[in-house]
């Protein structure tokens, strides 16, 4: 055997160990490789698991706290739903749990929810918190947007949400809930635990808003707002039997579905927060205080409306001055401000201030929404405090303060209470006599000579028998009153020979227009609101229009003489 086939053997030897080093090296990194892989594999799915059993727990969260948070529906008196509670979107972040870099995430957040910027959102993805609302009550189409960022940091949950199917309408008598689910205002605070109670949360709470009536209101107040541009508006429809509220609007309103997005000035209820000084439709209720004293034995009785009436440095004047004597239905036809001053100072402080504080002036008025205005009334009544506010100045009230007096003025004389739960059928009403029927019945025969003859004739709605009295006053200003500023009232009931209803419509500081003569006065700007409304809602509450009917008032009639350039 030579030395060459022993090297060559020996060569092929070496390089056959070498090759197995090498396989065995290639495997072992090989196997570290995937180990490396499989470990991050795991790590990855691991923190997967993670997040979607924190998921799963934020998940409960949520489920629990809706638990908590639903709430009842809140239904008007024929069934139609007004606030209901439905499952919602939110959009929250785990901060401390991000796989994207916060640099990345930022802008792409402030692209879809755009409330905050990128360098906010920077902030708050590098907070490390471990929960962080970013949006409450989102859209499904925000959700999915957000979704497909594909950051498994992000949380979403369905939470309850409080919806008000009929956006603005009723907005100050329902008020709104916060993010939480809480009563802020309006009949969602006031009822708060029976909304929340988890044993009556499958049972509506029925109010005595009437949602047609409320839309017939809201509709012809907001064209008269918009055609007089006045700053503001109410509207009150009342049962004189049972004191329920079927509509109350104020405008300009605010949509309870959002209700950051309009100013605070929105938010004021004026109905019964505002406090205002309503003019002539306070004399109704001064005749009805001097006749159910004995003041006034006979309505044909005669006062001196000749000429202004001077009282000490003051002097009465009337704005539709006669210039004769006149008699008590002519007094309130023709709106005489002597006359019913004469009146008042006949009667005396005491009776006329006893009947305001029947009629509930001295307090705020009862009704179960919260942040009720209170009655300016006098406390030194001098002989022109008595004189003056028996016409409506010098006092000051709520709009629902008049509408619950006009009330008790037609439906044989009780004062009750004013209510947003609709009254069981058969039920007794709680109500207090303030006046004798008697004095009751003949202020109806009044009131509809008002709008026969005087100057509520713009309210007067064919066959629906409209009683009532405008009232035009000037707003209080600089320790005087504001010529131009004026507060347009007028205050009616309807079907006067059947009362049913009282319908207070005021606009605050409405101008006049080229229709109007430029005259801004209620019977040029309320009174025609109220005729709309009465045609629009009278046969929805069951008053068809009859023009055969109506309450007896030819005596009445008789004693009212107008000259023929004044008739119409």
């Amino acid at each position: 055997m030579t030395a060459e086939p022993l090297v060559a053997s020996s060569n092929r030897l070496h390089l056959a160990g070498r090759r197995q080093q090498v396989a065995a090296l290639s495997r072992e990194r090989l196997m570290v490789v995937l180990l490396l892989f499989l470990a991050a594999v795991g790590a990855i799915v691991l923190k997967l698991l993670y997040f979607a059993i924190m998921g799963v727990v934020q998940g409960d969260n949520v489920v629990a706290r809706a638990a908590i948070q639903s709430r009842a529906d809140i239904v008007d008196r024929n069934g139609e739903t007004l606030a209901s509670t439905i499952d919602a979107w939110s959009i929250g972040v785990h901060a401390d749990r991000l796989l994207t870099r916060p640099e990345e995430l930022a802008p792409k957040l402030a692209a879809l929810m755009p409330e905050h910027n990128a360098a906010e959102y920077l902030a708050l993805l590098k907070s490390r918190k471990s929960f962080i609302y970013l949006r409450r009550r989102a859209m499904p189409e925000l959700v999915e947007a957000v979704n497909a960022l594909g950051e498994p940091g992000m949380a979403f949950a369905r939470e309850p949400e409080r919806l008000y199917p009929q956006g603005s309408l009723a907005a100050h008598v329902l008020g709104w809930t916060n993010l939480d689910g809480g009563g802020v205002t309006g009949m969602e605070k006031v009822l708060e635990k029976r909304l929340t109670d988890p044993h009556q949360r499958d049972q509506p709470v029925v109010l005595s808003i009437d949602s047609r009536v409320q839309a017939a209101v809201e509709k012809e107040l907001a064209q008269a707002m918009l055609n007089f541009q006045a700053r503001g508006a109410t509207g009150i429809v009342l049962d004189v039997h049972t004191g329920e509220v079927m509509a109350l609007t104020s405008l300009p309103s605010f949509n309870p579905n959002r209700p950051g997005s309009s100013g605070p000035e929105t938010r004021f209820n004026q109905a019964i927060m505002g406090v205002y000084e309503l003019g002539s439709a306070f004399k109704p209720l001064t005749v009805a205080a001097a006749l159910d004293s004995g003041v006034i034995t006979r309505l044909d009785k005669r006062y001196d409306a000749t000429q202004p009436l001077k009282v000490g440095k003051f002097t009465i004047h009337d704005d539709h001055p006669q210039k004769r004597w006149l008699n008590i239905p002519e007094m309130l036809v023709f709106s005489s401000n002597i006359v019913t001053a004469q009146l008042a100072d006949e009667m005396g402080k005491d009776k006329l201030n006893a009947m305001f504080m029947k009629l509930g002036f001295g307090r705020p008025v009862d009704i179960e929404l919260p942040g009720k205005g209170h009655p300016i009334v006098p406390t030194f009544w001098a002989r022109t405090t008595t004189m003056t506010t028996a016409y409506g100045h010098g006092i000051a009230v709520t709009p629902m303060h008049l509408a619950s007096a006009y009330a008790a003025l037609v439906n044989g004389g009780f004062l009750r209470p004013v209510t947003l739960f609709k009254h069981e059928p058969g039920k007794p009403v709680a109500g207090t006599r303030i006046m004798s029927e008697k004095t009751s019945y003949t202020m109806r025969q009044l009131l509809r000579m008002i709008v026969l003859r005087g100057t509520g004739r713009n309210a007067d709605a064919p066959g629906l028998r409209v009683g009532g009295k405008t009232g035009t006053a000037e707003k209080a200003s600089g320790g005087g009153y504001a010529r131009h500023s004026l507060v347009s009232t007028f205050a009616g009931v309807f079907p006067v020979d059947d009362p049913k209803y009282a319908v207070v419509m005021m606009l605050d500081e409405p101008k006049g227009t080229v229709e109007t003569g430029g005259y801004a006065t209620a019977g040029m700007t309320a009174a025609p609101v109220v005729r709309k409304v009465v045609a629009r809602i009278g046969p929805l509450l069951g008053v068809i229009p009859d023009a055969r009917k109506d309450i007896p008032h030819e005596e009445v009639e008789a004693m009212i003489w107008e000259p023929e350039e004044h008739k119409q």
